[in-house]
């Protein structure tokens, strides 16, 4: 396409990106980048890969965000220079694609019947009159803006139609930007988040995911009941959630989500990503000492609850349960308060204790802080603690998705307004002959011209279907 004339050419910014080539340079970096961003992984992705990197290569992975690079400073100035481009393309070609679209051709007008192929002529025993009305009756029916001329008996019709095809590639770029500008508008006020519930519990908070910082919901998430079936193999074949999503305190919405199948709440897309066992608050114990005879006291204990100590010496709380706490197997954190004084005492009491203690380091066994028998005269056994399932939630807000859909429809309105439509205008004139009429079809469009033909054909065959006495010349 040439480029057009405008009062803009002597701005040397305006004409630069006015340019076509630049726009093609642009879509080829773009094209580029998107197939790096595709072959580096991005993101939580990028940890195994990155460790594969010379310190050197990293560096430089690193400066550039080349593992975060669809929400780098450089990426977004790259679509911005595209949609700058295309905006100034589209606003320096628009007044000569808005005159060829307007221009209010004559009906009279004898240039298009040049070189006039003789299928495109006949004659009628019909006077110009008759004819005249019979073809802008049959016109009307098939195209829009008619103008009908008559100059010393001869009658001349123009019709056309398909005009809004000359407008269907900035509906294209239209798209185009309205679907960058949804994708910026992700990348500035969008996240991307995880959180894990317990089944049961409640939270309002996320973790983001590239800050690593809590970020604070306007509203609050619980999982109601988490479910998980597996394979007889051992491998999960479907996990589900149930949440119940409240504002204040109020109940507002109860949705299941699957692997696959999100919930959306107040802009907030929820995704099942993850499950895990977790201790749940049930501990059982067992305490030999005084009070416990020849064999130790089995406990069912609350986690976080303070229980009496069998001989009365104190009390003690379950303050901390891990299902697996340094590849050891599952451990409770026990706080003894004594009777007679302030300071507490805290050790760590595993399930598997000789095969914890075999692991850990010389100094470390020797140390209060492992010893479940740390508060003399009592020993404590953990039997085991109630597991129970967390549910993890991918968490994302996208404000740019809908702008992004509008995108994309319109591209699709452009697309076929600019491959499937043409501007096409048609040109009759019944020129009166002897007691007769001679009448002559000609037209004219933006493209597919073979489209034209046909259709002057068709048009042809209509006419001469309903005149009376007609005959090809």
């Amino acid at each position: 396409m040439k480029h057009s004339t405008s009062k803009h050419r002597h701005n040397p910014f305006w004409d630069f990106f006015a340019s076509v080539k630049l726009a093609i340079v642009l879509l080829i970096i773009l094209a580029i980048v998107s197939i790096l961003g595709t072959l580096i992984p991005q993101q939580r992705d990028a940890v195994e890969f990155a460790s594969r990197l010379s310190p050197f290569l990293l560096q430089i992975f690193i400066s550039l965000d080349l593992f975060d690079m669809y929400h780098s400073v450089w990426f977004r100035i790259l679509l911005g220079c595209i949609a700058l481009n295309l905006i100034i393309c589209s606003l320096d070609r628009l007044p000569a694609t808005w005159k060829r679209f307007s221009a209010r051709l004559e009906p009279d007008r004898t240039k298009p019947f040049d070189d006039l192929p003789q299928e495109q002529s006949s004659r009628t025993d019909e006077t110009p009159q008759q004819a005249g009305g019979r073809i802008g009756r049959l016109l009307q029916s098939r195209y829009r803006k008619i103008r009908e001329k008559e100059v010393g008996g001869d009658r001349f019709f123009y019709a056309e139609k398909g005009g809004l095809s000359h407008f269907g590639v900035y509906f294209v770029h239209l798209s185009v930007l309205l679907i960058l500008a949804g994708g910026l508008l992700g990348s500035f006020f969008g996240f991307e988040a995880y959180v894990n519930i317990l089944e049961g519990e409640q939270t309002d908070t996320v973790m983001l995911r590239k800050k690593m910082r809590p970020l604070k919901l306007d509203f609050e998430v619980r999982c109601d009941r988490f479910t998980v079936d597996f394979y007889e193999n051992g491998a999960p074949r479907e996990y589900r959630s149930d949440l119940s999503f409240l504002v204040n305190g109020k109940e507002i919405k109860r949705v299941g989500v699957l692997v696959n199948h999100p919930v959306e709440f107040m802009g907030v897309t929820f995704y099942q990503s993850s499950y895990g066992p977790a201790p749940g608050k049930t501990v059982d114990l067992r305490i030999s000492g005084p009070g416990s005879g020849t064999s130790p006291i089995p406990m069912k204990v609350e986690s976080g609850k303070a229980v009496d100590l069998p001989g009365g010496e104190g009390t003690f709380r379950v303050i901390d349960a891990r299902g697996d706490i340094m590849n050891m197997g599952s451990a409770v954190l026990i706080s003894i308060q004594p009777a007679n004084t302030n300071e507490t005492v805290e050790f760590w009491v595993f399930k598997n204790e000789e095969q914890a203690l075999s692991r850990l380091p010389g100094p470390m066994r020797q140390s209060l802080k492992f010893n479940p028998a740390a508060f003399k005269p009592y020993t404590f056994f953990l039997d085991g603690l109630e597991t129970q399932y967390y549910t993890g939630l991918q968490v994302n807000r996208d404000p740019g998705v809908s702008v992004v859909w509008i995108g994309c429809f319109l591209m699709v309105a452009g697309l076929f307004f600019t491959f499937f439509t043409s501007h096409r205008r048609i040109w009759v004139r019944v020129l009166g002959i002897g007691t007769g009429s001679r009448i002559d079809v000609a037209g004219m469009a933006n493209k597919n011209p073979v489209g034209l033909e046909r259709e002057l054909d068709r048009l042809m065959k209509d006419m001469r279907k309903t005149a009376a006495g007609y005959e090809d010349v």
